[in-house]
């Protein structure tokens, strides 16, 4: 199994940025794709999560009304848009799979103060600095 992110870098603060998330090992109709951060001297925070039999979405309070996750069953891939992007979203970020009930994973992640114990396999993570 293997979770490699892509798609960070520099930004512009009120800019985008374009997460993806490329799954081998499972399939996204088996498994649901948590985006987490951890910014320095910070707990982890689950933003974003796609469940996986029927692709519903949920979003932290920190990023929703910005971001937009989805996927791509032939490639694989999970993606992850945020817009209006602000220096307080620079972290380390991470997408995650969980098998075992993958909505409940989903809304477990998310919520405030969420907990992503649950889920199964992770990413290395990627770097967003996002200048003022």
């Amino acid at each position: 199994v293997q979770l490699v992110e892509s798609g960070g870098g520099l930004v512009q603060s009120g800019g985008s940025l374009r997460l993806s998330c490329a799954v081998s090992g499972f399939t996204l109709d088996e498994y649901a794709i948590g985006w987490f951060r951890q910014a320095p001297g910070k707990e982890r925070e689950g933003i974003s999560c796609i469940s996986s039999r029927d692709g519903s979405t949920y979003y932290a309070d920190s990023v929703a009304g910005r971001s937009t996750i989805s996927r791509d069953n032939a490639k694989n891939t999970v993606d992850l848009r945020i817009d209006n992007l602000k220096p307080d979203d620079t972290a380390i970020y991470y997408c995650a799979g969980a098998g075992v009930a993958p909505a409940v994973r989903c809304k477990i992640a998310t919520r405030h103060l969420g907990d992503y114990s649950g889920m199964d396999y992770w990413g290395k993570g990627i770097l967003v600095t996002v200048s003022s």
